[in-house]
């Protein structure tokens, strides 16, 4: 059976994706609301209940928005650190019960899905991110990171599909007159986001002959644009005559036609 991978949504405002295999359903973040994860998974024919865990990256809002609707009611096993559990319970004012705590930088297994975790630079308390190895291929997934270091470079090339970060275009981000400087300092900081122009220089180090699809994600609606992200990383990887790689746009409102590998 081919792994299926559907990012039901990725951008500032909202992430999560939905991986498939033979004997295993999981989330990768729950950044929108209970309610519109359900209708996501819905036009996919499939529904919240049948999950067997949801992989936490890190505690921000538009990565965990849902989870206590989708785990109060349905139970269902959370996959993070410790750190990002403790985070979460502060701002929901609530505790996880079903929390699966791992340590960063170790790997452990959900059914048939080997999940690999590593830290990742960005402004939260202990961020985090995947390489699902699965019998069909290996799915990375880099949503939030200032920049990318040695160990996250190393830590994905084996991925046959990655998620990565397009978060801003350099010179919309300038030109923005709704965000004060501080906050495009942290945008800009090695804790914040990837800009267009830095994602493609991280796609170029973690290409290689396995990588056939690239997923371009958690777009700014304010700096960035689909055909920027897209012109920065397919001209990089062009330079380098990477033409097996397919690249991808991500929606913050629609989910990306379902993808079997």
């Amino acid at each position: 059976m081919a792994v299926k991978l559907t990012i039901l949504g990725s951008g500032s405002a909202g992430n999560c994706a939905y991986l498939e295999t033979e004997e295993t359903r999981l989330l990768i973040d729950a950044g929108f609301s209970g309610r519109e994860i359900r209708d996501r998974l819905l036009t996919i024919g499939r529904t919240p209940e049948s999950l067997h865990g949801i992989l936490i990256t890190h505690e921000h809002s538009d990565h965990v928005q849902g989870l206590t609707t989708l785990c109060a009611k349905l139970q269902i096993p959370i996959y993070c650190n410790r750190e990002t559990k403790e985070a979460m319970e502060d701002q929901f004012h609530t505790k996880f019960v079903d929390c699966r705590i791992f340590t960063t930088g170790v790997t452990f297994e959900v059914g048939d899905v080997t999940v690999d975790t590593f830290s990742v630079p960005h402004d939260a308390h202990d961020p985090v991110g995947f390489l699902l190895r699965t019998g069909s291929g290996n799915f990375g997934f880099l949503t939030d990171l200032g920049h990318a270091t040695k160990l996250v470079i190393e830590r994905v090339r084996a991925a046959n599909v990655l998620l990565l970060e397009t978060n801003h275009d350099l010179k919309l981000l300038e030109e923005d007159t709704r965000r004060p400087w501080s906050i495009k300092q942290r945008i800009l900081s090695r804790h914040g986001h990837l800009s267009n122009v830095a994602a493609a220089a991280v796609a170029e180090q973690i290409v290689s002959d396995e990588l056939r699809h690239l997923y371009l994600g958690h777009l700014s609606r304010d700096c960035n644009r689909p055909e920027l992200a897209r012109a920065a990383v397919s001209e990089r990887l062009r330079q380098i005559g990477a033409d097996h790689v397919r690249i991808e746009s991500t929606s913050q409102d629609v989910p990306c036609p379902t993808l079997s590998f």
